[in-house]
């Protein structure tokens, strides 16, 4: 018996081994099917092997490896090592145990503010994703490109469920906070995308009716040729204030609509190079009488100027129309005449109106009034020898003459 059993052991007669842990005997059980060197040896493995865990929590705790996992491993050591069937030093074992818990305190305080520093950056990194899904969700629906913010939405909730998996665990309050929004703000992108493309659609299906009756009416126009422009025009701003779509019908609509105004403006360009062949000798006629307008002397006698004037007008009416790119020239050329003939006639009534003259005979009399006056005391300043009344004098005089020298021009 003595062969097999030490200080941490005992067996009875009948094979039971018992384990001597902290001074307290205990039976750990028996192994009839092996010898009592084989059964010895076989509880010694059970305790080497409780040795080399408590071992390696030692080395992890040395290595600083994760905190969290060391606790976890010590505490589960803890527990088998309550009653192990093992033979050896056990309570050595819990010691050692206890000793690396106890040395777990800075490692943990590390990791608890390092994970509470990951938690923050992961909280921040969901919360810009949410920032930025609220933003997308906030754009004015017409003015949104969902080809592009479709992909930048599907990005942000791939990110998302990125972070889900490789960022450090947050507070479920706060994750479902802004799981909330995020959802909030991808189900009012959605709602905003499916109401604009079923208004596009309607908008479509309403442009192209309207689209096919423009076009259908400027078909209509045609025949008339290139009486039809001013009406095609009106139908092209029509069309121009129709909502823009990008279908195949609505490019076929207005090749339809475009061609129609291309028969009616050729009609047009058809119509002014002939009409410009039939004018040619108006515009020659014109000439001549312009030439002869020109001529007219009003200042020699206004009366036979306004007379040939006249003449030459019932004669331009007569003449008919000209080329359109002629018509401004020879109508500034006629209206330079008859402004001149004008300018002529209203200078005379200025002469010769009564109000006019009654005027211009009041401002003499009272300049002539005036000069005699200055006249006088001139003579007075010189006879005084007065230099400064003499300068003065002379300064005023001058300059009532000079005023009656302008009333006298233009009376």
């Amino acid at each position: 018996m003595s062969l097999v059993s030490n200080e941490f052991s005992r067996i009875d007669d009948a094979g039971n081994f018992y384990v001597i842990d902290n001074g307290v005997e205990r039976l750990i059980g028996s192994q009839p099917a092996m010898t009592l060197e084989e059964a010895m040896a076989f509880y010694v493995k059970r305790f080497d092997d409780l040795e080399a865990s408590v071992r390696l929590l030692e080395q992890r705790l040395k290595a600083k490896a994760d905190p969290k996992s060391i606790q976890k491993s010590a505490q589960k050591a803890l527990g088998e090592l309550e009653s192990p069937a093992a033979i050896g030093d056990l309570q050595s074992l819990r010691v050692r145990t206890n000793a690396v818990l106890d040395g777990l305190g800075d490692l943990l305080a590390e990791a608890a503010a390092k994970q509470a520093e990951l938690s923050q950056e992961a909280l921040a990194a969901r919360e810009a994703i949410v920032l930025a899904a609220e933003k997308i969700a906030a754009k004015d629906p017409q003015k949104v490109n969902y080809k592009t913010t479709s992909a930048e939405m599907l990005a942000l909730f791939n990110s998302w469920q990125a972070l889900q998996k490789t960022s450090a665990k947050v507070s479920k309050s706060k994750a479902d906070e802004l799981w909330q929004r995020f959802s909030k703000a991808r189900n009012a992108f959605d709602s905003n995308k499916r109401t604009y493309f079923a208004t596009q659609d309607s908008l479509a299906k309403a442009s192209k009716s309207a689209k096919s009756d423009l076009a259908s009416k400027a078909e209509a126009l045609v025949a008339n040729g290139a009486d039809s422009v001013v009406a095609y025009r009106d139908l092209l701003a029509t069309w121009k204030a129709l909502p823009k779509t990008k279908t195949k019908s609505d490019d076929a609509l207005w090749a339809r609509f475009k061609a129609a105004g291309d028969a009616i403006y050729a009609a047009k360009s058809e119509k002014i190079a002939k009409d410009d062949v039939e004018f040619a000798a108006n515009f020659k006629v014109k000439l001549e009488l312009l030439e002869e307008a020109e001529k007219i002397d009003p200042s020699a006698d206004l009366n036979e100027a306004k007379a040939q004037l006249q003449r030459i007008q019932l004669k331009w009416e007569k003449a008919g129309k000209v080329p359109r790119d002629s018509i401004k020239d020879i109508e500034n050329r006629l209206k330079a005449v008859e402004q001149k003939i004008k300018s002529v006639e209203n200078e005379i009534w200025r002469k010769t109106d009564p109000a006019t003259i009654d005027r211009t005979n009041s401002v003499r009399t009272q300049l002539d009034a005036a000069i005699a006056k200055l006249e006088g005391e001139l003579e007075a300043a010189k006879s005084s020898g007065d230099t400064a009344k003499i300068a003065a004098a002379t300064e005023a005089l001058e300059m009532k003459k000079a005023w009656l020298s302008v009333v006298i021009a233009n009376s």
